[in-house]
């Protein structure tokens, strides 16, 4: 026993971003079975050996302990509904995926941006979890970026990237500040928007930003890209990204509970559709990344796991 605090503990785990996987096998019965998993790891490359975790309070626990054969999937960026099926859909989940066999008849989940075919090199007993090491005996790999995970949300480099893409003369960076179930926003003579500052240098927007709402006293962690758009009428490209406060609302700032935000008034109507479909996405903690222009453009899941 320990007398540390679980769930601080593993919130603290979560701040190391990883990839995400789906581990796969099947029983002797021909029963197959699959997990999410961001507990992967390289091992050795002579002999090619990788580790995963599987948890004990898994239905299928047993099965990965077990097993002689399995593989691992490292999904691709837009895998999102992928990780989440074989995190907690209670249903066939192979039939909701697609997926080919491997020559041994362990299932690999169709692009995945990596899978490696494993046999069974060690299982050892580790706590709560099993580490289940495997030496790989075939392996695909392509260029596609990979889909992320960190501090309970999903992530994509790929679309991440986007932020860093400055094509105007000036970079808006701001930020949807969560704290219960309010949102904090600065009110200004044209309308109210989410506190944000004028930022040059774009390869340090996340760093600028946290330290600029710090100096108004709004302690927070900042989390996933959430709204990147450029104005050309404005020659502005705006980059703002979902946060989480420690605390009150910083200088200049008020709390508004997140289903009044349709109702504001907003200093532009980009804002005002962004706020809007915030207060939407939070009532189910299913989080988009709107990549476009001040009119038009598309959503890309960033589902927050739980």
């Amino acid at each position: 026993m320990t007398d540390l605090d679980p769930r601080a503990l593993r919130t603290a785990f979560g701040r190391f971003m990883t990839g995400v996987t789906v581990v796969t096998t099947r029983t002797p019965d021909g029963t197959l079975c699959g997990f999410t998993a961001n507990s992967f790891s390289s091992v050795s490359l002579d002999p090619p050996l990788l580790l995963v975790c599987p948890g004990k309070f898994l239905s299928t626990f047993q099965s990965f302990a077990d097993c002689s054969r399995f593989a691992v999937n490292v999904l691709a960026e837009g895998q999102e509904d992928v990780s989440n099926t074989f995190a907690s859909f209670k249903g066939d989940r192979f039939a909701q995926v697609p997926n080919t066999l491997d020559a041994h008849g362990i299932p690999l989940i169709d692009g995945a941006i990596a899978q490696f075919s494993c046999t069974t090199w060690q299982s050892l007993p580790a706590g709560d979890h099993q580490i289940l090491i495997g030496e790989v005996t075939e392996f695909t790999q392509s260029e596609t970026p990979g889909l992320g995970y960190a501090g309970g949300q999903y992530f994509s480099l790929g679309l991440e990237r986007a932020v860093l893409d400055q094509t105007f003369d000036k970079t808006v960076c701001g930020a949807l500040i969560a704290y219960d179930d309010t949102v904090f926003l600065e009110e200004t003579p044209d309308g109210f928007r989410p506190p944000q500052v004028d930022l040059k240098d774009r390869g340090r927007l996340r760093l600028d930003l946290q330290e600029a709402l710090l100096l108004r006293g709004c302690d927070l962690d900042l989390g996933a890209a959430y709204s990147v758009f450029d104005d050309a009428g404005r020659r502005t490209h705006h980059a703002y990204f979902l946060a989480t406060s420690k605390g009150a609302p910083g200088t200049g700032m008020q709390a508004v509970p997140s289903r009044d935000l349709p109702t504001l008034t907003y200093t532009t109507p980009a804002i005002a559709e962004m706020m809007a479909r915030y207060s939407l996405e939070a009532r189910s903690r299913s989080f988009g990344l709107y990549l476009g222009d001040a009119k038009r453009g598309d959503v890309h899941s960033l589902t927050e796991r739980t």
